[in-house]
């Protein structure tokens, strides 16, 4: 079980890595409408995540292809049981993604509200969805003895997983004006600090509300209460929390952003520590629920995806590193006036 534990542990930090750094892409684009008065606060916003969103989505690609390659039986009933919400989600981010590139390629206000449009929907649906999705798989999904989710889309919009889709927009939206604030100056600036402050708050009242509907509504804890030394999991996400606000009151923006980072990661190992050894419980019966043990691939391939995954991930986060030490710049005019700028 030593391999399968390994591959779970890396599952779920590879789902943090993802959340922490593309969350704050997507909150970004959320706040769009709300942060942005002109083009040019649109275009500081666009080039905020310019260089480094397509990086931060190569995490998703790579949690999707840990979960195919070290769980496919998981992978088997995830992508066909949820198929129509991760559908969306992958429209969703294309839409982001296109908007990126085709903005600034018609001189047009009506073409770039168009786009602009498709970068809020396709940044704020993929924050929804995540949540809703993640909520459902810790409550547990519908799972009968052949795998098959006897549950629908309707299904997964319960109070539960729409509590879970409500955490993720808010604690990506904070991410998102946190990161504003590292890369932005003047009045924008000030308006994304000012933002920050009020989801902090916003946020503090989810995570309490959530933790009490993870109580009543799944068996996260279960893990936590037969082996009380996890609760100091909790630490990361309040301390995380705690720090980003007093780094804000400082206006210590890295370190308020860096402290959110934590948040995040802590919340999301929080909720797999609490799955372990299932990655897909079934909420009609737990010898239905996809584990460790009956989804995982053979130890022949464990070994081999290992060896791959201790030489591409550090190469992955060494590379993520330098891109963000060298971008991680005050966005200037003059960044704006270069040819390749968004």
């Amino acid at each position: 079980m030593m391999l399968e534990t390994t591959w779970f542990v890396l599952w779920g930090v590879l789902w943090a890595m993802y959340f922490a750094l593309d969350g704050y892409d997507l909150g970004l684009g959320t706040l769009m409408p709300v942060l942005a008065k002109d083009e040019r606060d649109r275009r500081i916003m666009y080039n905020a995540a310019g260089p480094f969103w397509d990086g931060n989505q190569v995490w998703l690609i790579t949690a999707g292809g840990v979960t195919f390659a070290a769980f496919p039986a998981t992978y088997a009933a995830l992508f066909s049981g949820l198929y129509t919400a991760l559908m969306l989600l992958l429209f969703a981010l294309i839409l982001r993604g296109v908007s990126f590139e085709f903005r600034r390629k018609v001189d047009s206000e009506a073409w770039r509200k168009v786009w602009d449009v498709c970068h809020v929907a396709g940044s704020f649906l993929p924050a929804l969805l995540l949540g809703v999705a993640f909520a459902n798989i810790f409550m547990g999904i519908p799972l009968n003895a052949q795998g098959i989710n006897e549950g629908g889309l309707l299904d997964l919009l319960n109070p539960y997983g729409l509590a879970g889709g409500v955490l993720f927009v808010l604690m990506f939206s904070l991410h998102g004006a946190l990161w504003l604030g590292v890369k932005a100056q003047g009045p924008i600036a000030d308006r994304a600090a000012a933002m920050a402050e009020k989801l902090w708050m916003a946020l503090m009242v989810m995570v309490v509300l959530f933790l009490a509907l993870t109580a009543v509504f799944t068996q996260l804890f279960v893990n936590y209460l037969n082996n009380p030394v996890l609760f100091a999991i909790l630490l990361l996400p309040v301390a995380g929390l705690i720090q980003a606000r007093l780094a804000l009151g400082r206006r210590a923006m890295v370190k308020a952003w860096a402290a959110s980072a934590v948040a995040i990661i802590g919340v999301t190992l929080f909720g797999v520590i609490g799955l372990f050894p299932a990655l897909l419980p079934s909420s009609l019966d737990p010898a239905y629920s996809m584990t460790i043990a009956n989804s995982a691939s053979s130890p022949k391939t464990l070994k081999i995806m290992l060896g791959v995954a201790l030489v591409f991930v550090p190469l992955v986060i060494a590379y993520q590193s330098w891109l963000h030490v060298t971008f991680g710049h005050k966005i200037t005019d003059a960044d704006l006036e270069y040819e390749e700028a968004y």
